[in-house]
């Protein structure tokens, strides 16, 4: 088989790109390098510079490289600019998957695993574990797409005989490798290293929420774990495994904001007290994952810690931001 890998060179996309290939699968990489970094990838994956959304192209990749499978990952996600630009957001996640999924159809591949998001979720009832059959009810564009984006890939795989796996993963952290960590600062672990790096203290939304330490709890994947995922999925399909399935990709563990920031504090060795800021209109108390689908559909679950999320993440950081490591 041969595996097509849309979003290839980004930060999650280059770790599922690395463990299929390494774990002996054939890759090509599809990325229009708009968040993608070329050097993530080794030498041996071959990278298309392109689109999604460029149908064209899409087909003659499929058809050049013999194309079998699909783990589709490209698309925009930052949370705050899908409320700020909807349309784009529509056209570049809803768009560019449906221009895929044609292409797919029409070169009689059959197999396609699509990276979805938590945020289909928005923010969960008071539940202790988010189950996949907990109601979808986005709060945001971006998680509006990834829920679209679902339902379109389950009704072009009934349609057309595609076996599809859509991976709904949480809170994702750390990396395999200093170079190929998450150089974007829109997720709460970098946010909190960019703070110190500044010279200021870090920031908790709300610590009167009913959890143990009145912060947030969320779940915590590491970026590795998270690229097992995307290859015991792909393998499920290759094997003939039954398609249309939905799982939760995460640690079935919560973590507080509280307890994630003093745990930065003692990698980074900066401790200084956080700053409390009235809590975010929206916010869930707690989110986080069953993962027990997964585990028993999958054969997968996640294996490494926070603390080995937060250590890899702090390295790379140090790498692309050498002025923390002298801070």
């Amino acid at each position: 088989m041969t595996w097509l890998i849309t979003g290839g060179a980004g930060y999650i996309g280059a770790h599922v790109a690395r463990v299929m290939a390494g774990a002996g699968e054939d890759v090509v990489v599809l990325d229009d390098i708009s968040s993608g970094v070329p050097r993530r990838l080794p030498a041996d994956i071959p990278l298309i510079k392109g689109s999604a959304l460029d149908g064209g192209l899409v087909r003659q990749v499929l058809a050049e490289h013999e194309v079998t499978g699909v783990v589709h990952l490209a698309a925009r996600k930052q949370v705050g600019e899908s409320v700020e630009q909807p349309a784009r957001y529509y056209r570049e996640n809803v768009g560019g998957l449906t221009t895929l999924l044609e292409a797919v159809a029409e070169a009689g591949v059959r197999r396609f695993v699509f990276s979805s998001s938590a945020a289909v979720y928005g923010n969960p009832p008071d539940v202790d574990l988010v189950g996949e059959d907990t109601p979808c009810a986005p709060v945001s564009p971006y998680g509006e797409t990834k829920l679209a984006g679902e339902w379109l890939v389950r009704a072009a795989g009934r349609a057309h005989g595609i076996a599809t796996v859509c991976l709904r993963y949480f809170n994702v952290a750390g990396a395999a490798a200093p170079e190929l960590a998450d150089t974007g600062v829109f997720n709460v672990i970098p946010m909190v290293f960019d703070r110190l790096t500044r010279d200021e203290a870090p920031r908790i939304f709300g610590d009167t929420h009913p959890t143990p330490d009145g912060t947030c709890v969320r779940d915590y994947i590491h970026v590795s774990d998270l690229a097992e995922a995307h290859l015991a999925a792909a393998r499920r399909l290759a094997g003939g495994g039954e398609g249309d399935l939905t799982v939760n990709i995460g640690r079935g563990e919560g973590v507080s904001v509280r307890e994630l920031i003093d745990l930065i504090g003692e990698v980074s060795g900066d401790r200084r007290p956080a700053l409390v800021e009235p809590a975010r209109a929206g916010d869930a108390p707690r989110a986080v994952a069953d993962a027990r689908l997964a585990a028993a559909e999958l054969g997968w679950t996640a294996r490494r810690g926070v603390r080995e999320m937060v250590e890899s993440a702090w390295a790379g950081w140090c790498l692309h931001h050498p002025e923390a490591a002298r801070h």
